[in-house]
């Protein structure tokens, strides 16, 4: 929001000298706030071995960082209340609501946004990340476009997958490996070859 400030300060016809070194001041300060806040957060996640088993298991899934990983433990409390993934996309939102009355009113299904909002924002960046670098999340994403047309339902598709993607490793304390699908379909052609 500031550098979109400075940037519309700087587009004048005749700019503020005073007015954009104070918005460039400003920028730096909040670049340093955002550094020592980061800081923080991994001083705070390696002091404990159990929360930092836990974030470097869930930030092996692509897109996935520190951050991302400390905003979904921290806002579902560890998954200590989410018994299964419905429950967990209930949780944040991502279930699908219709509207229908009778048989006359029939609205197109949505996402509820009941939930919690800091979720699905914090799976935002990661799942077009996810969707940019990993061939999974990019099939899910092509073949929901393909077949809606519209590209913010398929990433929205992609943030709930994300998220239970995130939940499952974490609560099988399996690391996640881009390659589990090539092999387990190689596994099974070779199984049914025998």
């Amino acid at each position: 929001m500031v550098k979109n400030q400075l940037h519309a300060e700087q587009a004048e016809a005749n700019p503020n000298p005073s007015s954009v070194q104070r918005i460039k001041k400003r920028i730096e300060f909040l670049n340093k706030q955002e550094r020592e806040i980061k800081t923080e957060i991994a001083t705070v996640v390696k002091a404990d071995q159990e929360v930092s088993s836990a974030i470097k298991i869930t930030s092996s899934l692509t897109g996935v960082g520190l951050l991302t990983s400390v905003t979904v433990l921290a806002e579902t409390n560890g998954f200590e209340l989410i018994r299964n993934k419905r429950q967990l996309s209930s949780y944040a939102g991502y279930d699908i609501r219709e509207k229908q009355s009778g048989t006359s009113v029939k609205g197109k299904p949505r996402i509820s946004k009941r939930g919690n909002k800091y979720l699905r924002k914090a799976m935002h960046l990661p799942a077009l990340t996810a969707i940019r670098h990993d061939e999974r999340f990019r099939a899910t994403y092509a073949r929901l476009v393909s077949k809606h047309g519209i590209k913010m339902k398929a990433a929205v598709a992609v943030q709930r997958k994300l998220l239970e993607m995130i939940y499952i490793i974490y609560k099988t304390n399996v690391p996640y490996d881009k390659n589990y699908l090539k092999k387990h379909n190689v596994a099974n052609a070779d199984a049914a070859t025998e």
